[in-house]
């Protein structure tokens, strides 16, 4: 896919609004999460949490410490604002998922919501980000950011879904402003890059063939690793005709996945993502 390719690899400026402060009372929330080795496993070492967002630690998955974060506002609205910072200790491995799909609600006029997300992998570590399906809903103002600080041997998996809308409720988005800003960094170099940026009518902008093929849903995946390039063959065996996978750069595996709507993107992205984890899918996945 060389134009995909060239928009992950040379991606245009993005110029986000950076909305005032609501009068309104809005949801805010801020969660900080750090781990470490204790006899061999990954435990819970630092945790800091405020305000509508809140992390949850199922036990049972493994050698890998699980680590669920909650939205107690319901969902997302213009105003709101959200802060989630991760950091996996040498040695250590962490998966971050959502409790259920996050819902973007319709914003007042002028105003935004905006989610930042900031990662952190140490030497020998591994996170894996697999946060569930962002569900826009007709006239939802988002900001989104994502980065993700690797140490040179570090590996992370990256997992975004996003659905425009319900298609079993016949819902359909015509008013959208949407931002999504994803930065994979190693050893404070840029590897990866993704801009989006939907202003205005999501479904007449992902009509045309170059840009969606009026797609419902769509699901962007990332494996930064060493050897990325071992999971390429398998990877593409898994690909419906509405996604692509490609070795972008050495150590960076990168696919797009399209689908009319949020169940069937499941059926393709699901067994991509158990082949690249190294651990069970999590649990509120299957609920």
């Amino acid at each position: 896919m060389p134009l995909l390719e060239a928009a992950i690899l040379h991606p245009p400026a993005l110029v986000v609004p950076q909305a005032p402060l609501s009068p309104q009372p809005r949801a805010v929330g801020v969660a900080h999460v750090r781990t470490k080795l204790r006899d061999g496993r990954t435990v819970l070492d630092k945790l800091h949490q405020q305000g509508s967002l809140k992390l949850l630690f199922p036990r049972g998955q493994g050698g890998a410490m699980h680590a669920v974060a909650l939205n107690t506002g319901g969902g997302i609205t213009g105003g709101d604002r959200f802060q989630l910072s991760a950091s996996a200790a040498n040695g250590c491995h962490l998966v971050l998922t959502t409790q259920a799909a996050e819902r973007a609600y319709r914003a007042q006029p002028g105003e935004v919501g905006h989610v930042e997300t900031a990662l952190s992998v140490e030497t020998g570590a591994r996170l894996d980000w697999l946060p569930q399906e962002t569900l826009l809903f007709d006239g939802a103002a988002l900001n989104r950011r994502l980065k993700i600080e690797l140490a040179p041997d570090a590996r992370a998996l990256m997992v975004e879904p996003v659905v425009f809308g319900r298609a079993e409720m016949g819902e359909v988005v015509h008013d959208l402003s949407f931002w999504d800003r994803v930065d994979i960094v190693r050893n404070g170099k840029a590897e990866f890059a993704d801009r989006t940026r939907l202003i205005g009518d999501a479904v007449a902008q992902i009509a045309g063939r170059a840009t969606g093929g009026g797609c419902g849903a769509m699901a962007s995946v990332v494996y930064a690793a060493a050897d990325a390039g071992n999971f390429m063959d398998r990877a593409r065996e898994l690909m419906p005709e509405t996604g692509g996978v490609s070795l972008i750069r050495d150590g960076i595996l990168f696919a797009r996945l399209l689908a009319p709507d949020s169940f069937i993107l499941r059926q393709s992205l699901l067994p991509l993502i158990d082949l690249l984890s190294i651990s069970p899918l999590p649990r509120t996945w299957m609920i």
